[in-house]
C-alpha cells in the first residue's frame, strides 16, 4: 500500500522547504536538512552522521530532539501536511464561489508540490513505505483532513463539474498534480496558473461552464 492509494524535471532543484517548525532553531534545521537529504539521497541511504554534518552538529545531538531517524522522517511528513493544510484552508476561505474555491485548492496544492515544499511533499510518496504501520496511521489522520478539503469542495461544486464520483475525481486531480514533479517547471513557458486552468477544464462540465 502506498501513501497515494491509502488516502506520487527539468526545473532546477528547489531550495530546502521552510514549513512551520522547519525554522532556524536546531530542531528546525534538522527537519529542513532531513527533507533535502531524504529526498535526494533516499531515507535508507542517508546516515545519521551525514544528517548531523549537514546541520553542523554532532551525531549524538540529533537525539536530543528526536528518538530516531524514523522519528525525523515522520516529523517532516507531519510538518509539511499541517503547513499545507493551513495554506489550503486560507486559499479556500478567500473564495466564495464553489468552482473558484476548488481552483484555489488545486493551485495551492500545485504550488506546494512544485514550490517551496517540493522536497518534503515528495517524501510523502517516495518514502511512505519507510514509515512503520503506527507512524503511517498517525500521518494518515492528518492526510484525511487534508483530503477532506478537496472532497468537500468538489461536492459543493458538483453540479458544475464532470459527472464523476467526487472521490475518483479527486484521485484524478491528484494524479495530475503529483505527476508534475517529473516534468513541470513553474518558471517555464507554462505558468502554474495556466496549468491549473487546464486541470479545471478537465474537471468542468462543458454544459455548465
Amino acid at each position: 500500500m502506498t501513501f497515494e492509494t491509502a488516502a506520487t524535471s527539468s526545473s532546477p532543484p528547489a531550495p530546502p522547504p521552510r514549513v512551520s517548525a522547519m525554522d532556524d532553531s536546531p530542531k528546525g534545521r534538522i527537519l529542513t536538512a532531513a527533507a533535502q537529504l531524504f529526498r535526494t539521497r533516499g531515507f535508507a541511504k542517508t546516515t545519521v552522521r551525514e544528517l548531523a554534518a549537514e546541520v553542523g552538529i554532532q551525531s549524538g545531538s540529533l537525539f536530543h530532539h528526536f528518538k530516531s531517524k524514523d522519528a525525523i522522517l515522520e516529523s517532516v511528513m507531519v510538518e509539511v501536511i499541517e503547513f499545507n493544510t493551513s495554506r489550503l484552508i486560507a486559499a479556500r476561505d478567500a473564495e466564495t464561489d464553489p468552482v473558484a474555491r476548488l481552483r484555489a485548492l488545486i493551485l495551492t496544492e500545485l504550488n506546494s508540490i512544485s514550490g517551496d515544499t517540493k522536497e518534503a511533499m515528495g517524501l510523502l510518496v517516495a518514502e511512505w513505505d519507510a514509515l512503520d504501520g503506527e507512524a503511517q496511521s498517525r500521518v494518515l489522520v492528518l492526510r484525511d483532513r487534508y483530503e477532506k478539503l478537496f472532497l468537500d469542495a468538489i461536492e459543493q461544486a458538483r453540479d458544475r463539474l464532470v459527472d464523476i464520483d467526487p472521490f475518483i475525481l479527486r484521485r484524478l486531480i491528484y494524479g495530475i498534480q503529483s505527476g508534475t514533479r517529473t516534468w513541470f517547471n513553474p518558471d517555464g513557458p507554462l505558468s502554474t496558473s495556466d496549468l491549473v486552468d487546464l486541470v479545471m477544464k478537465l474537471a468542468r462540465d462543458k454544459e455548465s461552464s
